[in-house]
């Protein structure tokens, strides 16, 4: 069982930065792939960025370049910092666990979400 906090969400201008943050509970953090998916108003929740428990990442097209995926096992978080974010990055922010970055969309443990909303 994973239980999964994210943080760091806010208002912010375009052309500017967030960091999210997803704490994770349990002492197994370290064996689970872990993504970062978006679900804007009005629209079906995407993929955003996956991150293997070894270090291999994915991105999606539209954040490749401006946002970084990571993780820290020894702290069990999280983390994805957003660079030059602009109004179409504006959506609630979910973190997920699962086994494997390639099947990270069927996630068996989901996050609250965190309101990411990005102003022109």
């Amino acid at each position: 069982q994973v239980q999964l906090v994210e943080s760091g969400g806010g208002l912010v201008q375009a052309g500017g930065s967030l960091r999210l943050s997803c704490a994770a509970s349990g002492r197994t953090f370290s064996r689970y792939a872990m993504g970062w998916f978006r679900q804007a108003p009005g629209k079906e929740r995407e993929f955003v960025s996956a991150i293997s428990w070894n270090g291999i990442t994915d991105y999606a097209d539209s954040v490749k370049g401006r946002f970084t995926i990571s993780r820290d096992n020894a702290e069990n978080t999280l983390y994805l910092q957003m660079n030059s974010l602009n109004p179409e990055d504006t959506a609630v922010y979910y973190c997920a666990a699962g086994p494997s970055i390639v099947t990270i969309s069927r996630a068996a443990y989901w996050g609250q979400g965190t309101q990411v909303t990005v102003s022109s």
